[in-house]
């Protein structure tokens, strides 16, 4: 049997998580690097329901094959059925590296299957490369965003990995034919897995305002905003420029904003055109999380800050005059 990568894709109501496809492409990349070393085929696994059009899309997108479980009793997330069917399907068809989405189901879902695997998982990556030794070199910030940590599964198979939606690229992937292999359904249809939990229905809490991923441009706030009045001055500038609000963690502990905006290792991963930050100190977690914005402008009371390092504009400014200012000179007259 060949090298295999695997890649989760992820389906709500029979819709793919965007960070699906950047795992693919990432996967692709992979296979790439390792065409001195015979190279690997990128494949997915979905379980869902409906999920004839979602797979299509896998094969546009270069998966050369689909492992699926389709029915209606699996429409909706639920361990007690998703973990114990990709363990099957590891364990069926063994592939060496499986990759998941950090999203809210797969931050749960892959660690699940790991354990049951008897293998590791390197959680929240901000990179994945193939080693000398066709190994899974998974780049992991430790210490606050201090040091790159490299985590190795040298011993046992599959490597597993998780990573964030926005941290990797999509792009386009040759399509190959659709190659669909069903799970066996006896798995999730008998025994007790189905009476002890039954998902009732989905919830979705709509952000506010614009969501961070989508956004061109990103307003961005940290401690050395100062307070609440100077953070409604903050969103108000956001809303001027038609972008989204953003933060940093001293501004989550302050009780300016929910944590949902918050950028970096332990928030979101943001792409904007344009971001543009204020009173932020530049600390490694929150700069892991905005170094693959287009513009960075940055504005700091400290001369020596590191955010400025990572800035392309700089303004040595108190936020506390600028920001008037700024709001004036774009609000509409």
């Amino acid at each position: 049997m060949g090298y295999k990568i695997w890649v989760h894709a992820e389906a709500l109501d029979g819709k793919l998580n965007n960070v699906t496809f950047e795992l693919l492409s990432k996967a692709h990349e992979l296979s790439e690097s390792m065409k001195s070393m015979g190279g690997a085929t990128v494949e997915a696994t979905l379980i869902g329901n409906g999920l004839l059009e979602a797979a299509s899309l896998l094969a546009g997108h270069g998966a050369s094959a689909v492992y699926t479980a389709d029915d209606p009793k699996l429409r909706m997330y639920s361990p007690l059925t998703y973990v114990p069917i990709l363990t099957e399907l590891v364990m069926s068809h063994k592939p060496d590296i499986y990759l998941f989405g950090a999203t809210a189901i797969g931050s749960a879902l892959g660690p699940a299957v790991a354990a049951r695997l008897k293998t590791g998982m390197a959680a929240h990556c901000v990179d994945i490369l193939i080693d000398e030794k066709k190994q899974l070199k998974a780049l992991v910030p430790s210490f606050g965003g201090k040091i790159m940590g490299e985590i190795l599964c040298p011993e046992r198979r599959p490597q597993m990995a998780s990573v964030k939606p926005g941290v990797f690229l999509q792009k386009p992937a040759q399509a190959v034919p659709l190659k669909i292999y069903p799970a066996d359904p006896s798995i999730w249809k008998h025994g007790d897995n189905e009476e002890r939990l039954t998902p009732v229905k989905i919830v979705r809490q709509p952000p506010h305002g614009i969501p961070l991923n989508e956004a061109d441009v990103v307003v961005c706030g940290g401690f050395g905003v100062g307070d609440t009045k100077n953070w409604e001055k903050l969103e108000a500038l956001a809303g001027y420029l038609g972008g989204a609000i953003a933060c940093t963690r001293p501004a989550v502990d302050e009780g300016w904003i929910e944590e949902s905006a918050m950028v970096g290792t332990s928030g979101q991963n943001i792409r904007p055109k344009v971001y543009i930050g204020f009173g932020i100190s530049g600390a490694a977690h929150h700069v892991c999380g905005m170094n693959n914005a287009g513009v960075v402008i940055n504005v700091n009371i400290d001369k020596d800050a590191s955010v400025f390092d990572v800035s392309d504009f700089c303004a040595v400014a108190d936020v506390k005059t600028i920001l008037p200012a700024l709001i004036e000179a774009v609000k509409p007259k």
